[in-house]
């Protein structure tokens, strides 16, 4: 033992002691914390433990290596000097601190994502105002700091009583035992850097089995490094051209004309109008609603009387009762809604360079001659919204902050004042408020004479949980179920002052939900957590009617053209659901890494190991049972992936200029 930790590297022994028993307490508290979802069996239990302590050693070792430069290269004659002292205390203050610091947070992450830190924690790093914010209403964070605080102290004084610094300070430990002690970890972090990745984790086919595997800080790194994953790199492929044919043979159909079958792309006319059929072009208020799972409605089984609002618009609107989310974030939901587009691995294209000038519902909507606007509540420079919808058309309306728009967009950009505002939190401003400058904005529209299409991004339905008191009968702030109640409220109040409204007759409401409450779950990808409500509301020439067909988000959008009897030019991959034929029924799913393909109960999941898992998923208890292949099936599945990420990657979602 005195080979690995001589006198000299007592104090290191102690950190790298603390930090294995923190990180297997927090293990052992998510492993109690999702006990009725964790594979319980002993090897399976061996095994996650056992990887999850590979993981924390690969951690720590990178912690490592400042403290161990230090120790090997500080002079002898110097040990136990003021300034050895000075910087040792200090130093091991702050490396506690962090180690604290990111185990509390791995617990508020869990609580939220029931995952280990990923791609959405880094992406939390840019937006620390909201995000601070929010943890600070969402935790009694004076007392969880000072707990913080009193922990690393307690820290402190335990190892000073051991004596671990006294023996550091009255080390004569020479430089060749200093070298050969950390020779192991350096070799632990070079193996780490050039052959470890995160996903080998991935050992079961329980995802929480999985996340316990894992360590949060190695987690947060690797997400660091590759939160971009061309498909053509990382997935599946089959040839190119075999990808466009099958997908355009899949979108091909009485409605559609594509320019040139051997090119590859899915430009192409879509003809919708007839000789009795004349198109209309009323005005398009569209509501994304956050995080609204459907199973929060009454129509779908909820008993709690959460949202009558929405229940009852769904009784008098063309309501999709089986309709998937792509995704798991706002961003995902955007992406998905506006460029009728599968999930691409990686981080969301609203996210990412060379986002503008895209081929967006916009651009089917500029071609009727309509207005575009963005509404959100907080500030669009949160998720890079703004730099996305205005660089592909919209006029943006905000609660900004003053940060600026890219400078190369041209755009209105119009403030959603104080007086404006009667509730805010660290998202935005309360749903009424946002819709109120909606109905404020709208009747300058009218009287201008403007069509205007109006993506309005909800805000309320999102921890905190906070909204105007008075307004519903569950306290602000008490969790999901009055969030959601609200949520209904607030539109139920913008639907009643916009039925006083001229222009309301002549105006269609889309509602439909951005994700999930939650998309945990211990599958791959659990199914039931993409389920989301939509609705068409105030649709002319159309009955109310419930259907029962399998479709994705990014169908929403042509099935409301489609009942417009709009004839226009399209690079969406999306269907009308009404005229779908059983066999073109199908919905995407997917988180950044794992990319899913529904149909017919039965879902191949394809991952970045090249790796594609073929499943049936039994609704009912929402099972994932392992199945042999199907070539058609997987070939279906690939070809649309691919063809996404491609048309991205090589400009074929970009406008075509005259």
């Amino acid at each position: 033992m005195s080979k690995i930790f001589p006198m000299r590297f007592t104090l290191f022994k102690a950190y790298i002691g603390l930090f294995l028993i923190l990180s297997f307490i927090v293990r052992c508290s998510f492993f109690i914390w999702n006990f009725s979802e964790v594979d319980k069996e002993a090897f399976t239990l061996i095994e996650t433990f056992g990887i999850g302590f590979l993981f924390d050693i690969a951690t720590i070792s990178f912690f490592a290596i400042p403290y161990l430069a230090y120790l090997l290269f500080f002079p002898k004659r110097f040990y136990g000097s003021i300034v050895d002292k000075i910087i040792t205390y200090f130093g091991f203050s702050i490396g506690v601190l962090i180690i604290f610091f990111s185990f509390f947070g791995e617990f508020t992450f869990w609580d939220e994502f029931q995952r280990r830190y990923n791609f959405i924690a880094v992406d939390y790093l840019i937006y620390t105002y909201e995000v601070v914010k929010n943890i600070n209403e969402s935790y009694p964070l004076p007392i969880l700091i000072s707990a913080m605080l009193i922990l690393v102290l307690t820290s402190l004084f335990i190892v000073y009583k051991l004596g671990y610094f006294n023996k550091t300070f009255k080390s004569d430990t020479t430089f060749k035992p200093k070298l050969i002690a950390s020779f192991p970890w350096i070799v632990i972090v070079v193996i780490s850097l050039m052959f470890i990745t995160n996903k080998q984790a991935d050992f079961s086919e329980n995802r929480y089995n999985n996340e316990l595997a894992k360590s949060g800080i190695y987690s947060f790194f690797a997400a660091f490094r590759n939160n971009e994953l061309p498909y053509n790199e990382f997935y599946k492929t089959i040839p190119k051209e075999e990808a466009f044919k099958t997908v355009k043979a899949s979108l091909l159909n009485s409605k559609n004309a594509f320019g040139n079958a051997n090119i590859n792309s899915i430009y192409r006319t879509i003809l919708n109008t007839d000789s009795i059929q004349k198109s209309i072009t009323p005005n398009v208020i569209f509501i994304c609603i956050e995080s609204l799972s459907a199973d929060f409605l009454s129509e779908f089984g909820n008993k709690n009387n959460i949202s009558p609002i929405l229940d009852s618009l769904a009784n008098n609107s063309l309501l999709f009762l089986n309709l998937y989310a792509t995704g798991t974030r706002t961003v995902r939901g955007m992406e998905a809604i506006t460029l009728s587009i599968p999930p691409t691995p990686g981080r969301s294209i609203v996210k990412r360079k060379n986002n503008q000038d895209l081929f967006t519902i916009g651009e089917v909507f500029k071609q009727k001659g309509y207005e575009r606007n963005f509404f959100y509540g907080g500030d669009g420079y949160f998720d890079n919204m703004n730099t996305y919808f205005g660089g592909n058309g919209f006029n943006i309306v905000d609660r900004g902050r003053g940060f600026l728009l890219d400078k190369n967009i041209t755009t209105t950009r119009t403030n959603i004042e104080d007086d404006e505002v009667t509730f805010e939190n660290a998202w935005g401003v309360c749903d009424m408020d946002i819709y109120n400058k909606v109905l404020k904005e709208a009747d300058k529209a009218y009287v201008t004479g403007k069509l205007f299409f109006d993506f309005v991004m909800t805000t309320s339905n999102h921890k905190p949980y906070t909204y105007p008191e008075g307004k519903i009968d569950i306290p602000s702030g008490t969790g999901r179920n009055g969030a959601v109640k609200y949520t209904d409220y607030a539109i139920g109040q913008f639907i009643k002052k916009a039925q006083q409204k001229p222009w309301f007759k002549n105006t269609v409401f889309v509602i439909m939900s951005d994700h999930c409450a939650s998309s945990a779950g211990r599958w791959e990808l659990d199914v039931k957590n993409y389920h989301i409500p939509a609705l068409i509301f105030n649709l002319p020439n159309q009955q109310p009617e419930k259907i029962n067909k399998l479709a994705s988000q990014i169908d929403v959008f042509p099935t409301l053209f489609s009942a417009l009897h709009w004839n226009y030019k399209s690079n969406l991959f999306g269907n009308d659901i009404m005229s779908m034929q059983p066999q073109d029924e199908r919905a995407f799913i997917g988180n950044y890494r794992k990319l899913g393909y529904l149909k017919d109960n039965k879902i191949l999941i394809l991952d970045e190991q090249k790796n594609a898992n073929f499943y049936s998923w039994n609704p009912s208890d929402n099972s994932l049972t392992t199945i042999p292949s199907e070539e058609s099936f997987e070939k279906k599945s690939i070809s649309f992936y691919e063809v996404s990420d491609d048309l991205y990657r090589n400009e074929g979602l970009k406008l075509k200029r005259k």
